[in-house]
């Protein structure tokens, strides 16, 4: 998975974990540390929502890694 942007975009995308999906195996704070974390029942919080550039390819690889597809992005 690659994010795309449109000509003219401004880079931010925004990342959310659907609360209803997560089950806490807590792949996305293990990967991305920076901008994953787990509260005290284990589920999947966002630190930081909006990632441009460099932090990408970390979120695209949480994406990728959780298995109840929990993580999206969208900007």
């Amino acid at each position: 998975m690659h994010a795309r942007r449109k000509d003219g975009d401004s880079g931010v995308t925004h990342v959310t974990i659907n609360g209803d999906k997560c089950q806490g195996h807590g792949r996305c704070a293990l990967i991305a540390p920076h901008l994953f974390d787990v509260d005290d029942d284990g589920l999947g919080l966002v630190q930081v929502d909006t990632v441009a550039g460099a932090d990408l390819p970390d979120v695209e690889e949480a994406i990728l890694s959780c298995p109840e597809s929990a993580i999206t992005l969208a900007g």
